[in-house]
């Protein structure tokens, strides 16, 4: 085994300092870094991977099991501590509670007398550490960190009294922020069942159940009927288009749902509005000559991530896309049949999409725009159950046409959204709320190991204790009784 050199006076002097009984020693001077192989010969055994250490986290994932093994790969005992080396960045490690095999990707230090691996193991957990790795590591595709760099790696020693408590604190910490942010997601998945909730009210005639009651002159199903006539001739003649011929809802479609208030009906989408599908008549669709223009090309991607409303684009199209397409127009409400189905979004300019979205224009004296999109949050999971049972999801342009939709009159409408609104403003908040304290908690989390490994996380009378401990002693005597350690584990390696 190769031999580390000691950090120099001058290397010390670079580093943070520490308290008086600590000491600076590189990595590879203190632990000692595994080379048993297993050959692969079919046994079946505990694996380990790198997919199957939690990011982060220091734990196993739930996929983790015995496997046969029929591969070179590391083995390790119980009590070692295990290291990713591929993609630092993702801060895989984990402290053996069991024998096995890992993959060579991953460094297997072996447990030893005078080193608390806890202690290292939350040292490698440490942003510092990940962050130098991560900057020190080469390869393109498969970064990895040099197993030299990381053996000459500074590594602050304290005394062993000290790393069990200092460790013990860690645990005790972590698990207080653990319940915490347990807590808050929790929140966030409630947060998640009250929207849902919200819009289903929305859709029934529950939240503005008072407002109806209120009302002297609300329209019947026969006053609704003639209004979306009326609009839908005025909307075909400001376009000079004549008017749809659209089969209105059946018998057997409406007995299969639910009652509604007996102000509002069910329509089909189609009635509301100008439903069209985005397209490109030339082929192949990613041909270069359509795109790199002034007219935004809007994705089914940025459909599902923007909120409420597209602000940004990838692409662009050319004159040459535009004439193969259409420019929909701001406010257009788009709507992806494919992918991720019914995640709709308002265009916040001029654009154009392909026919995997569906543009969706309403007829502004007949139907709010935003009501059909709060509907068709509510009902997402509802559209998608229409997508055939394929590889490939998706639904057609028929299907959204025909789609049943709860109406009533144009200012319930608005006094639908307002609430809905009123509502989700106050969800938004809490949930910023909680993703600032998650964020706080992460930052917490880095503040107690930086803490820890600058001999700065023991109050006075912790430290009082364990300087009181039968084995403590400086850091420097450790140090010594380590090399001694490893100076006789390689001896008896070699023979």
């Amino acid at each position: 085994m190769k031999t580390i050199k000691s950090l120099t006076e001058a290397e010390i002097a670079e580093l943070p300092k520490l308290p008086d009984e600590w000491k600076w020693a590189r990595i590879g001077e203190i632990h000692i870094l595994k080379s048993d192989k297993y050959k692969g010969s079919g046994e079946s055994l505990f694996y380990v991977g790198l997919e199957h250490i939690n990011k982060d986290k220091g734990t196993l994932t739930e996929d983790v099991k015995v496997d046969e093994i029929n591969t070179v790969k590391n083995s390790f005992k119980k009590g070692d501590l295990l290291y990713g080396k591929l993609r630092p960045y993702l801060n895989k490690v984990y402290l053996a509670n069991e024998d096995g095999v890992c993959s060579t990707d991953i460094l297997v230090f072996e447990s030893t007398p005078s080193l608390n691996l806890n202690y290292s193991k939350y040292f490698f957990l440490s942003y510092k550490f990940v962050n130098d790795m991560t900057q020190n590591s080469s390869g393109v595709n498969l970064p990895r960190v040099s197993t030299k760099y990381l053996q000459e790696y500074p590594f602050p020693i304290a005394p062993l009294p000290e790393q069990r408590a200092i460790v013990t604190k860690i645990d005790l910490l972590f698990s207080e922020l653990d319940n915490g942010i347990a807590n808050l997601k929790l929140a966030q998945e409630q947060l998640k069942v009250y929207r849902q909730a919200v819009l289903k009210k929305a859709f029934e005639g529950e939240l503005t159940k008072k407002w109806r009651e209120q009302q002297t002159d609300l329209p019947d199903e026969g006053d609704l009927l003639e209004q979306i006539r009326k609009e839908r001739e005025e909307a075909a003649k400001s376009a000079g288009k004549n008017v749809k011929n659209i089969k209105p809802p059946t018998e057997m479609e409406l007995a299969k749902l639910p009652i509604m208030p007996k102000e509002w009906m069910w329509v089909k989408l189609d009635y509301l509005g100008d439903l069209g599908r985005g397209k490109s008549k030339h082929r192949p669709r990613n041909d270069k000559i359509l795109f790199g223009g002034k007219y935004p090309f809007i994705q089914t991607g940025e459909v599902k991530a923007a909120n409420h409303t597209i602000k940004s684009f990838e692409k662009t199209y050319s004159d040459f896309g535009l004439a193969q397409s259409k420019l929909w127009p701001k406010g257009t409400l788009c709507i992806t049949i494919a992918a991720n189905i019914a995640e709709t979004a308002f265009l916040g300019f001029e654009g154009c999409f392909p026919d995997s979205i569906v543009g969706f224009t309403a007829i502004e004296n007949l139907v709010v725009k935003e009501y059909v999109y709060y509907f068709f949050m509510g009902n997402q999971s509802k559209i998608e159950a229409f997508a055939p049972a394929t590889a490939q999801k998706n639904i057609n342009l028929n299907i959204l046409e025909n789609l049943l939709i709860p109406f009533c009159s144009l200012p319930e409408q608005q006094t639908i959204v307002q609430e809905i609104e009123t509502r989700l403003s106050v969800c938004d908040k809490i949930e910023q709320d909680i993703e600032t304290n998650l964020e706080k908690a992460e930052a917490l989390r880095q503040s107690i190991l930086k803490k820890a490994y600058e001999g700065k996380l023991l109050n006075e009378k912790e430290l009082a204790e364990v300087r009181g401990a039968e084995d403590w002693q400086p850091a420097e005597v450790l140090l010594e009784r380590i090399k001694a350690e490893r100076a006789k584990t390689e001896r008896s390696d070699k023979t």
